[in-house]
């Protein structure tokens, strides 16, 4: 490959939007921009700043993306990553509902005019979609059942990586749970079939409705229905009859009483994060922990990452009518707040403790990471689910999942393929 250095040092610099019209150039670019020094080169260069959204996870009623993070050096982009979910099909639909995000692939149940489900997987950013057919050996009143339960949308999305280049990808229905045992439909892009899966899980354990799901390297994570724990499952590692693993929550022993917030969980850096306000001796604190370990010893699976008291400018600005929503993807330093009072997104830095607040009523500005903040609806549905994550709100019930993240990849990839039948 006869590329002069200089070339190369200019194309590893550009944006990926730019990236990707030079692939087209000659076939020495193309083979120079595919190589992996290129993409390791690239990647390195371009750690922390990439296009991402917070999207809602109920159904389909405002917008599905409620932030959006765009400008970012990354890839370029002049709109928001949520602009790019355009999404046409065949007929008519009355419902449309994102139900994962992963590693720059999204998962979609849609609800035709008559009813029909259809499950859809995309690369929104080349805009490549593919319907998933229904699992062959559902009958007529298999469906019916699972529409009557509203469990159409007990799902989730893995994915295989390599090199930071999306390889496969796997759609996962919930079919049967309670027990000690849970029944996976695993859908595979690599064989473009379907498969049935009994787990076994060490406790007993019942899942309830519109259940969501976060994943991370091909691992699937569930609240169980004991509010102090989350259920995991790996389903590219391991052999086939691992069971599902539950992890307890840091808190959930004396500083369980101590936390203020309903619990929850999130993504940064390549690792489940928590987060929660407690309040002990007239402070209040944020501490944040990262999982790093699949057991049931809180000790052994969770690290402190911080442990901040808020500053009174802070307090001063939030009062107590605010509520955690998501750590940024790339820099587990800067976590999100949703102020009830100022109807604005605060964001605050762990180490520096600077935090400032963006309000959906205001001209898009930079934030923390250098991306231009916008809203889309985000105060409505920020209104309608507040009351979820207190404790002292209905807190018999379970918890919920009620943001997701939808990151770019740092890296060009397709949509995979199933094999041609």
């Amino acid at each position: 490959m006869n590329i002069p250095e200089a070339t190369f040092v200019i194309l590893v610099r550009l944006p990926l939007k730019s990236i990707a019209r030079f692939r087209s150039v000659c076939k020495e670019w193309k083979d120079l921009i595919d190589s992996d020094m290129f993409r390791d080169h690239f990647m390195s260069l371009n750690s922390s700043s990439v296009s991402w959204s917070i999207i809602q996870t109920g159904p389909y009623k405002l917008s599905l993306e409620i932030v959006g993070h765009h400008g970012c050096k990354t890839w370029g982009l002049t709109r928001s990553p949520g602009s790019f979910m355009s999404f046409f099909v065949e007929t008519a639909i009355k419902k449309l509902q994102v139900l994962a995000c992963t590693d720059g692939l999204v998962l979609l149940y849609v609800e035709a005019a008559d009813e029909t489900p259809m499950y859809y997987v995309g690369n929104p950013l080349f805009q490549e979609w593919f319907r998933v057919l229904l699992p062959p050996f559902l009958s007529l009143e298999d469906f019916e059942r699972l529409r009557m339960q509203e469990r159409f949308n007990e799902c989730g999305l893995v994915t295989k990586m390599w090199s930071g280049i999306v390889v496969s990808y796997k759609v996962v229905l919930v079919m049967s749970h309670g027990g000690t045992q849970v029944g996976f439909a695993i859908y595979s892009s690599d064989t473009g079939t379907w498969e049935t899966r009994n787990v076994t899980c060490p406790l007993h354990h019942c899942w309830f409705s519109h259940r969501k799901s976060i994943a991370l390297n091909g691992i699937l994570h569930w609240f169980s229905s004991f509010n102090t724990s989350f259920m995991a499952y790996d389903f590219y590692g391991g052999n086939v009859d691992d069971g599902c693993r539950i992890i307890s929550f840091p808190d959930s022993g004396k500083h369980d009483l101590l936390r203020r917030f309903r619990r929850t969980f999130t993504t940064s850096e390549g690792s489940i994060v928590y987060f929660n306000e407690y309040h002990e001796n007239q402070n209040r604190t944020l501490r944040v922990w990262r999982l790093v370990k699949y057991t049931d010893s809180p000790e052994e699976a969770w690290q402190l990452l911080w442990e901040v008291c808020l500053v009174n400018s802070m307090i001063e600005l939030l009062g107590i009518d605010y509520f955690p929503v998501v750590m940024h993807p790339l820099n587990s330093e800067i976590i999100y707040l949703w102020c009830m009072d100022k109807k604005g997104m605060v964001l605050f830095n762990l180490r520096t403790l600077a935090f400032s607040l963006h309000k959906e009523n205001e001209d898009d500005s930079k934030c923390m990471d250098g991306c231009v903040l916008s809203f889309n609806w985000c105060s409505e549905y920020m209104e309608n689910i507040c009351g979820y994550f207190f404790p002292w709100f209905n807190s018999c019930s379970p918890n919920l999942l009620l943001f997701s993240q939808y990151v770019l990849p740092r890296w060009l990839h397709r949509l995979p393929r199933p094999p041609p039948t």
